[in-house]
């Protein structure tokens, strides 16, 4: 007898199910994708238990004739694709045939459907049609799907806890409201309405329906396009920003997708904006021909590939940094009683306390301070405007805790982190300086000798011509030390042996190797550990000048950190707080 024989199409079914659906979050995305693809202006999402104990989602679109509504729950049962060709022209959100049935062979399943012409019920359960009857002729489509996984108990028993399964459903549902603002999307777990948009078209309201107003004030438009990709959407100030990837919207042609390469590419452009491990709110629609893309590379249709991704990736880059230079980037401070913070000011709060800074490990050599005696402009190159400054000049009036220098010009009162502003100046010089291919060197009277670990010795003798591209002459002198013959003339002044232990750490460090990377983190470490520190003295005649060197760097608003360098009280506002001005 063969031993090979073809499964039943219930247990076809059933592994597909293993594949499509995982969780409700699943469910709830089949059901509400299908009914984009059929034309609804309004789609409705009910749940009970979070989706465990039932799912209901109705739609006013073209509905399904009594034919087409049995069916659909036949497997690789679609009206989106017809032939190979149209595997490479996807439009649709659904495609493959192979949600209903999967969902139909886990649960029951009444689906009730009207085209105007004829109503149709059909109901299903464990993947078999019990009943198929006559319905009203209201147009569209309702499905209801109740009692997940009861015919599987194993898969029921990985479901997670009733508010993670929600949560997943409320995230894919809000998302889905971003990508079709002109669809009125309703959502209701319990009979609590937990999102109810209201069609009309505009983005940043269905922003402000999710994130709250606050969030939606610091929003703003983005748009461009190259040969082939076009980029729309809204990226927020990077005073906005959350502690996870959630706030992400990535979408192609409107489908909500998740792709990890292109998520980092977004947080890479807010890059010296937004503290480490922060992450901003994007809400970005990539337009491309679906010929240039693959979307049949997982099940859940949720990860895609680009054809011309190194296009797309400097589109994306591009478009992101030239807004956000735009932007005047001076978070206001906010006046805050004691009786209540908002939920979308905690982050901005919460960037200025001291436990949310990233510390840098400590260095076993003395701190140094900014060397303020330098001409005018020798000290200009720190920071190069491109045009003409971003703030307006600052006069300043003194110090507070020794760190935060208060000035004021004819627009208000304004705060500055002296370090942050600091470092800010040193890391555009040092990578100006860098990233110049005539470098002016040094050679010291004495040769710098520097004793390295053997296994961080031989990593550095790779890399003895980016050394040299640096202007840092090395020669070996025996089994693990090096001697350094000459060095860049922008090191700080008694401070050039730390500086080159900071670099060779790097180049030694156990991470991914490259270039670009390399200039960058040692742009960065040596700004943080070549800057005047909070509670370093400076006099008035200091504080100005770092003011006014502050002002022609190219992004005087954060730290290469990410962290502000500057915040504002805005005449207005000091004129309210003192009761001088009325709302």
């Amino acid at each position: 007898m063969s031993q090979i024989q073809l499964m039943s199409e219930s247990l076809a079914n059933k592994i597909a199910a293993g594949e499509v659906v995982e969780k409700t979050m699943n469910v709830v995305k089949e059901l509400v994708e299908n009914s984009i693809d059929a034309k609804s202006t309004e789609i409705k999402i009910e749940l009970q238990d979070s989706g465990v104990k039932e799912i209901r989602v109705s739609d006013n679109g073209i509905g399904m004739d009594r034919e087409d509504a049995t069916l659909a729950f036949s497997r690789h049962a679609t009206s989106k694709l017809f032939d190979i060709e149209d595997l490479f022209n996807i439009e649709s959100l659904g495609f493959r045939g192979e949600a209903l049935p999967s969902i139909a062979s886990v649960s029951h399943v009444v689906l009730k459907t009207s085209n105007k012409n004829i109503g149709t019920i059909v109901e299903i359960d464990g993947g078999k049609i019990e009943n198929v009857s006559s319905s009203d002729l209201q147009e569209g489509t309702t499905i209801t799907v109740s009692n997940l996984f009861y015919n599987t108990p194993v898969r029921l028993k990985y479901l997670k806890n009733l508010y993670t399964e929600l949560s997943g459903i409320v995230e894919y549902v809000d998302k889905m409201a971003l990508s079709y603002p002109e669809i009125k999307f309703y959502l209701s777990n319990n009979d609590k309405v937990l999102l109810e948009t209201d069609g009309s078209g505009d983005l940043r309201k269905v922003i402000y329906q999710i994130y709250g107003g606050e969030v939606a004030k610091k929003m703003v438009e983005i748009s461009s396009s190259n040969d082939d990709y076009s980029l729309s959407g809204y990226i927020s100030y990077p005073e906005v920003y959350r502690s996870n990837r959630n706030a992400i919207t990535t979408l192609v042609n409107n489908r909500v997708i998740k792709n990890n390469e292109l998520n980092k590419l977004i947080v890479e452009a807010y890059h010296t904006y937004i503290p480490k491990d922060k992450f901003p709110v994007i809400v970005l629609n990539i337009s491309v021909d679906p010929i240039l893309i693959d979307i049949n590379i997982h099940p859940t249709k949720m990860d895609i590939k680009f054809s011309k991704m190194a296009e797309l990736k400097e589109l994306i880059q591009e478009t992101i940094q030239r807004r956000l230079k735009q932007l005047l980037l001076i978070p206001k401070a906010s006046v805050r009683t004691s009786s209540s913070v908002s939920t979308a000011e905690k982050p901005l709060a919460k960037a200025f306390y001291k436990e949310d800074i990233e510390v840098e490990e400590e260095i076993p050599y003395e701190e140094v301070q900014l060397d303020l005696t330098e001409v005018q402009e020798e000290a200009s190159s720190y920071g190069e405007a491109e045009e003409t400054p971003k703030i307006k000049k600052m006069v300043p009036k003194g110090i507070v805790h020794m760190t935060y220098i208060v000035a004021e010009n004819e627009d208000g009162m304004f705060i500055i982190d002296q370090h942050a502003a600091a470092e800010r100046i040193n890391y555009e010089k040092y990578l100006k300086a860098m990233s110049q291919e005539q470098k002016e060197v040094i050679s010291p009277l004495v040769p710098i000798s520097i004793d390295l670990p053997p296994n961080e010795y031989l990593i550095v003798k790779e890399h003895f011509d980016l050394l040299n591209e640096l202007g840092i002459e090395v020669e070996e002198f025996g089994s693990h030390t090096l001697i350094i013959r000459t060095h860049p003339t922008w090191f700080q002044e008694g401070y050039e042996k730390a500086s080159l232990q900071k670099i060779l750490e790097i180049i030694a460090s156990k991470e991914e190797f490259s270039k670009e990377k390399f200039i960058e983190k040692t742009a960065i470490t040596l700004a943080c550990r070549m800057s005047i520190k909070a509670h370093d003295y400076i006099n008035l005649e200091e504080m100005e000048y770092l003011l006014d060197t502050l002002r022609k760097c190219k992004n005087p608003f954060t730290c290469p950190h990410g962290r502000p360098t500057i915040i504002t009280y805005t005449k207005y506002d000091l004129e309210k707080m003192f009761k001088r001005a009325m709302d």
